[in-house]
């Protein structure tokens, strides 16, 4: 059920055509707040702004909110710079643990790993529960996945099981986990990429100015006519892969 709800609610073409003003949104954001420091000749922390913008993509598309809030003085700010807290302390944890790769030492916990990400799930599990519980006043009415997954709690699958908090819960910080930093690390390569071939940059450049002009931003419905750019996110793939590829195998069990 969970990745039938993920594959209609945010993955299916009318779904990434629904959303698409929240992706324009925050690139918009984005855009002006980078426009704004190129304008005060202030320095630009590109991961940190990369990771705010698809996060706050994400989190409005399955929460109905932006998780970084840059007005102290809006409502929600208190409980967006905890969730940003829980964010980044996600990130975190990617760290290489050495009980990974020494078996012998990964009950011991020597660096403290597994105690840090059982205290993160403990507070994420918190905040999700209030989170929750206030969709469940507006759930008949919200358009983002949560409130379409609190709809369905009632209805039964074809195994005879129904959606769960728990269920809601661990496919929430599935998705926050997988698609905020491998989308920002993956620009924030394709950029660096960029920079240290001034001539691919310049070309980039001027296949822009050329589909799209210098009066609006880009838009998703100019890419079919921006090969340039998509050869670019192609190569950055290719080079930069988000996640590790033909990682170290073995069989768990004899096999004929």
């Amino acid at each position: 059920m969970l990745r039938k709800l993920c594959a209609l609610h945010l993955f299916s073409p009318k779904a990434l055509d629904n959303l698409r003003p929240v992706r324009e949104a925050e690139v918009s954001i984005l855009a002006r707040a980078l426009h704004a420091r190129a304008q005060n000749h202030s320095p630009v922390n590109m991961g940190q702004a990369l990771m705010a913008c698809a996060t706050n993509a994400l989190s409005k598309a399955m929460l109905g909110r932006r998780v970084f809030i840059e007005d102290e003085e809006e409502e929600a700010s208190k409980e967006a710079a905890e969730f940003k807290e829980l964010v980044m302390d996600i990130m975190k944890t990617g760290v290489s643990n050495v009980g990974d790769f020494v078996p012998a030492l990964k009950w011991f916990d020597v660096q403290g790993v597994v105690a840090k990400m059982k205290k993160l799930h403990r507070r994420f599990d918190m905040f999700l529960d209030k989170v929750i519980a206030e969709h469940q006043a507006m759930a008949d009415t919200g358009a983002d996945l949560l409130s379409v997954m609190m709809r369905l709690k009632e209805d039964v699958d074809g195994d005879g099981g129904k959606l769960t908090n728990t269920d809601i819960k661990a496919l929430l910080l599935n998705l926050f986990a997988a698609g905020t930093d491998t989308s920002s690390s993956t620009i924030e390569w394709a950029l660096s990429e960029m920079i240290r071939r001034p001539e691919i940059l310049k070309r980039a450049q001027i296949e822009l100015d050329f589909v799209v002009g210098r009066d609006r931003l880009v838009s998703e419905a100019d890419l079919p006519n921006l090969p340039f750019l998509e050869a670019i996110v192609k190569e950055t793939f290719r080079l930069h892969p988000s996640t590790p590829l033909s990682l170290p195998h073995m069989a768990s069990e004899t096999c004929k």
